[in-house]
Formats: structure tokens, sequence, C-alpha cells
């Protein structure tokens, strides 16, 4: 199994989503995410291949991926490496993912 490896944008992406529902829900909501969270990169770490392609440029390899949040509207963008995957954002999906994966 490939190790994972987070960047500091997707590790900022991770905390102010955190930080956005503890303060707009409670704690209970705010562990909920991050539970979320974990099963998602769980499952992104045992079929790296299942991320849709939707936002990968064609002449970029390996392609970027995501993989949807169950229960939050959120995705993992990713690289899947030989040897390990780089998880590079956290997004919300209704906000402009063009623009963030550009920076």
């Amino acid at each position: 199994m490939k190790r994972i490896v987070l960047f500091s944008q997707a590790i900022n992406d991770l905390e102010r989503a955190f930080e956005y529902y503890f303060d707009m829900a409670n704690l209970q909501v705010a562990e909920r995410f991050r539970d979320t969270v974990a099963q998602a990169l769980d499952h992104i770490q045992l079929h790296p291949a299942t991320g849709s392609m939707r936002y990968a440029m064609t002449d970029v390899k390996p392609p970027l991926r995501f993989w949807t949040l169950n229960h939050f509207p959120y995705a993992v963008f990713y690289f899947d490496r030989s040897e390990h995957i780089d998880i590079v954002r956290v997004l919300h999906q209704s906000s402009d993912i063009p623009a963030h994966l550009s920076t």
C-alpha cells in the first residue's frame, strides 16, 4: 500500500474546513468531517485509480484525480505517484476549483 503525502495546501484546506464546521455547527460535526476525510484517504490509498480525472490536464502525468467525501461537499485532489500518493488540495465542491488548482 502506498503512503499518503499531504501537501501544505491540503493541510491548510483541511484545517479551514474543520474550523468552519466547529464554529458553524459543533465539535461533533467537525470530528465527523475529520473521520470522513480519514475514510476517503483510506479509500484513495487502497484504490487510487478510482478517483475521477474530471479536472486532469491532458499533458500532466500522472493525471490529477479527485475523490468526493461522503456527507460533506468536499473533494480530495491527488496524484497517484509510483511510490506514494500526493494529496494536493481538499476543496469545497462549490468553490472555483480550476482557480484553486492553478495556484
